[in-house]
């Protein structure tokens, strides 16, 4: 079957993501592939939000835009996203407005038969369910989950409004609608970024994180918050992002595994702790989920533009890690790899998200927790006589006790110091080998980091090459582009600093795809590899990256 696109569209506070969310787990539940992501305004009520779920045999990780159904909640929605509808499409709404819908007043329904329009989004969902063939029974088993913690008299009461949806739609759909979709063996895992995280950072050992709110990071310490004891996580929400970052290296240097999360403008106020575990060189992940800037910017909208801001973060030299995620998957394996390599090198590592990979709900099968496991790297203090916390090796990397764990003094100090923690100013000796070990620490570093995804095929002359969250975006691309006769290949960077030991293959034409306006990834890897760019697509109005968009911009630059 060929993908299915559903969009709905309604006012922030009329259950657009209530009814998107139900939805996409009932076809999940159907057995079928889904990506859901949103598009919403940064208000409480008001102006019009849309939520799309993608829908096929096959994951295919990557918005759409044009719908082939669109279930308007008021006249607004229809008027600003009908636009989107492909020809042929359907588009559902409350009242009669043109020949290709389907009317059905959802509200009145919920007034007349249950005297509370609490009950509209669910005859919505039933409405949708009914209109693309789903089993009605499969709807309930996700309500009935949905709503167990709110009663039976509520379940039955969801049910029996699904139900209406469900007749009434397949009542005045009759022969327009031309989907099926019976249940299927098996099933898809739907995660987000934000759900991913939390359970590879508690698999990967985390036992404390701090941070304060801030859109899109939020929903990772929401996610621990409910379930700290299952995931056994210390949480704590801090007064504001500086005492975040400082509790979580307070934490690390006490032994726990530890991390925060933040967004731009609260990773800005963390700039000087990643410093001080810099020089006291005490492992600390750090997850940056980025959106539109300066500034407040775009809250609740999607960017790629502090790839740079995160490489250069902090003031002085000294080592650090970033890693940029593509979906959940390997959202897991990159925060299980934040922790092992941040304790390994006892230095910061920065995991690069965005909105649209934190909240997008992507299908996965499983995590393949057999590839990647959680190492530990304290020192044994009974292997040791003369304990110095920072003496001088010939990795840069020193023997690392936690304070109490034995006789050993363990000394730490913010400014420069000797082996044994203390303060110095040894200028022609003692400093300069301090700062020599911290930069050593890179070389081995940089044989660890993972060269970039490359999909050339036979022909691949012009290559896309992005970073992170575009990967699902550019694949589809340089897929549908080489169906079209076109000789295109991709180039994709999950792990941006260090780069890795990696030669781009002579006589390829390349562009750069990244969601900011001045091309952050093209100058890393001038800088970097002196690799010449013919261009670049950049899309920076804060929707996400479609292969659509790619293919439409490709040509200027092709041949």
């Amino acid at each position: 079957m060929e993908d299915i696109n559903v969009a709905i569209a309604g006012a922030a506070g009329e259950g657009v993501q209530t009814v998107g969310d139900i939805l996409a787990h009932t076809i999940s539940a159907q057995g079928y592939a889904v990506f859901a992501w949103q598009e919403y305004e940064s208000r409480i009520r008001g102006g019009q939000n849309s939520y799309s779920i993608r829908i096929g045999e096959q994951p295919q990780n990557a918005p759409l835009l044009p719908a082939d159904v669109l279930l308007a909640l008021n006249e607004g929605a229809v008027k600003k996203y009908e636009p989107l509808l492909k020809e042929g499409g359907m588009l559902i709404a409350q009242k009669q407005l043109d020949e290709r819908m389907i009317a059905i007043p959802f509200a009145e329904i919920a007034q007349e038969e249950f005297k509370n329009k609490i009950y509209t989004n669910t005859i919505a969902v039933g409405a949708l369910v009914g209109i693309l063939g789903i089993d009605l029974d499969t709807l309930k088993q996700v309500l009935s989950h949905t709503f167990m913690a709110k009663g039976n008299e509520v379940v039955e009461s969801n049910l029996s409004a699904a139900e209406q949806g469900y007749r009434r739609a397949t009542q005045e759909c009759k022969d327009m609608c031309p989907w099926k979709l019976p249940k299927r063996k098996g099933r898809y895992y739907l995660i987000s970024g934000n759900e991913a995280i939390p359970l590879a950072a508690a698999f990967a050992g985390c036992r404390f994180i701090a941070a304060y709110p801030m859109t899109p990071s939020t929903g990772i310490i929401t996610f621990f918050a409910e379930h700290e004891d299952r995931l056994g996580v210390f949480v704590e929400q801090a007064e504001d992002e500086i005492a975040a970052v400082n509790m979580a290296l307070g934490a690390s240097y006490a032994r726990a595994r530890a991390m925060t999360a933040t967004s731009g403008g609260g990773f800005a106020l963390m700039v000087e702790g990643i410093s001080l575990a810099g020089m006291t060189e005490t492992p600390l992940v750090i997850v940056l989920a980025q959106r539109p800037g300066p500034a407040t910017g775009l809250p609740t909208r999607t960017a790629q533009g502090e790839l740079l801001f995160a490489v250069n973060a902090g003031h002085g030299e000294f080592p650090k890690m970033v890693l940029a995620p593509s979906d959940p998957h390997d959202a897991f394996h990159k925060i299980v790899t934040a922790f092992n390599l941040a304790d390994k090198y006892q230095m910061p590592v920065i995991v690069l998200t965005d909105h649209f990979l934190a909240d997008s709900q992507f299908s996965i099968s499983d995590f393949d927790l057999g590839t990647v496991r959680p190492h530990t790297h304290l020192a044994d203090p009974r292997e040791m006589h003369d304990y110095k916390r920072y003496r001088l090796t010939e990795n840069g990397i020193s023997p690392r006790l936690y304070p109490g764990q034995s006789k050993h003094l363990v000394g730490v100090d913010s400014d420069e110091h000797d082996e044994e923690g203390h303060i110095t100013e040894d200028l022609g000796k003692t400093v300069k080998a301090m700062v020599q070990k911290r930069l050593a620490k890179i070389d081995g570093l940089k044989k660890e980091i993972s060269p970039p995804e490359e999909i050339y095929g036979n022909d691949g002359e012009t290559v896309l090459v992005g970073w992170g969250s575009s990967r699902g975006a550019l694949l589809e691309a340089v897929r549908l582009l080489k169906q079209e006769g076109k000789k295109a290949g991709m180039l994709h960077f999950t792990e941006l600093w260090p780069l890795p030991e990696f030669t781009f293959p002579e006589g390829k034409t390349y562009i750069t795809v990244e969601s900011n306006a001045t091309g952050q990834l093209a100058r890393l890897l001038r800088s970097e590899y002196g690799v010449p760019f013919k261009g670049a697509i950049s899309r920076y109005d804060g929707l996400p990256l479609t292969s659509e968009y790619i293919r439409s911009r490709f040509d200027d630059y092709d041949g």
